[in-house]
């Protein structure tokens, strides 16, 4: 049975320390879980995923009813069973999908009618309820509600049009949860209007799901408008649940929305980034495939204990890079999610000792002494 436990929280909207108890084992939060959009981390094995630091990943039910099928994995023994994890797995419902695959869709207040993205042709129905019954076969851990999610920027009508549909798509969702072992999540929408992202977190909360998910956010808007956003969600939402800051972000993204009381993250980032030859570290972004790498001895991070770093130099990565050799991939993919994962540990850490003001600035004063500030 899922349970989240509140360890330590200096707040509303503030640093948190908790655990996510499930059937597949306990999870520390703040936490970050690498996306296996399609029942795979990309150019990671399971194994790997362990050494790294993973305790929970992410995979989309959308994709994953299109290919290979819910009924197959259900088939072949669930989800975790099919791509050989034993950890704990969150499915995100579809809802992202019905913003960026746009012109593939039709919603109603039924639900969602797609064309597939995959042969332009297959048209399929998905609401609510059918969404919940995929994951229920899927056999997850942490199902998300279908939602809607307005792009920025919106008309305001649109945006509170799209969180009242969420809302009730909500309310349609606990109605249809049979498998009581497995969490529901609701997701907040309401744009970047404060009261409206606020009256939707007193509804959801209302409504007694297991845990919150922050939705619409990274959609374009400033930084400072996101930021503004997850203080007023997280301040309205109830201590005792966990809250979810949907495919956010960037290293710095992370820091700032544990400051604010954000409890899991996801994003694409760590392992997309990777594959264009984009290494995070400690000072910040490096770019392996520059020339100035070329010729270089040193690791990705001097700071980093990942396997890449304990054996490979930059320019022999860069070899590999500019070579288009699949190990420059899997390397830097590693080494990402390393860093990544390590420094959810260390804001863990942060956060036990009450340090986490300290934490913050020292982060961006490596940064700055990196050459790299950005956000």
């Amino acid at each position: 049975m899922f349970e989240f436990r509140l360890l330590k929280s200096q707040g509303a909207a503030a640093p948190r320390l908790g655990e996510l108890r499930t059937a597949r084992g306990v999870v520390a939060t703040p936490v970050f879980m690498p996306v296996g959009t399609y029942a795979t981390v990309k150019t990671m094995t399971p194994e790997e995923l362990r050494e790294v630091g993973a305790g929970i990943i992410l995979c989309n039910v959308y994709h994953l009813y299109l290919r290979p099928g819910v009924e197959t994995i259900a088939a072949l023994g669930g989800l975790h069973r099919f791509m050989h994890w034993d950890g704990p797995i969150l499915t995100d419902s579809g809802g992202y999908q019905i913003f960026s695959l746009a012109q593939f869709r039709t919603i109603s207040e039924e639900g969602v009618i797609f064309q597939s993205h995959l042969d332009g042709g297959a048209r399929h129905f998905l609401d609510p309820e059918t969404v919940v019954a995929l994951q229920e076969a899927l056999g997850v851990d942490i199902m998300i509600c279908l939602d809607e999610c307005p792009g920025y920027p919106a008309p305001e009508e649109e945006v509170r049009r799209a969180a009242a549909l969420t809302a009730r798509w909500a309310s349609r969702s606990l109605t249809a949860r049979r498998r009581p072992g497995a969490a529901l999540f609701a997701v907040v929408q309401g744009g970047m209007l404060p009261e409206l992202r606020r009256q939707q977190a007193e509804e959801m909360a209302a409504m007694g799901f297991d845990g919150y998910a922050l939705g619409g956010l990274s959609v374009g808007e400033p930084k400072e408008l996101t930021q503004e956003m997850v203080s007023v969600t997280t301040g309205a939402l109830p201590q005792d649940r966990p809250r979810y800051l949907m495919g956010v972000g960037t290293p710095e993204d992370l820091v700032e929305a544990v400051g604010r009381g954000v409890d899991m993250f996801d994003c694409v980032l760590p392992t997309r980034n990777a594959r264009n030859g984009m290494a995070f570290t400690s000072t910040g972004r490096l770019v392996i495939k520059n020339a100035a790498y070329g010729q270089d001895p040193r690791p990705l991070d001097e700071a980093c204990s990942c396997y890449t770093c304990r054996n490979y130099s930059r320019a022999y990565l860069r070899h590999l890079f500019v070579s288009r050799e699949i190990l420059a991939f899997r390397l830097l993919t590693l080494h990402n999610l390393y860093y990544y994962l390590r420094l959810m540990a260390d804001i863990r850490q942060a956060v036990a000792a009450g340090a986490f003001a300290a934490f913050r600035r020292e982060f961006y004063q490596n940064r700055l002494e990196g050459g790299n500030t950005r956000g």
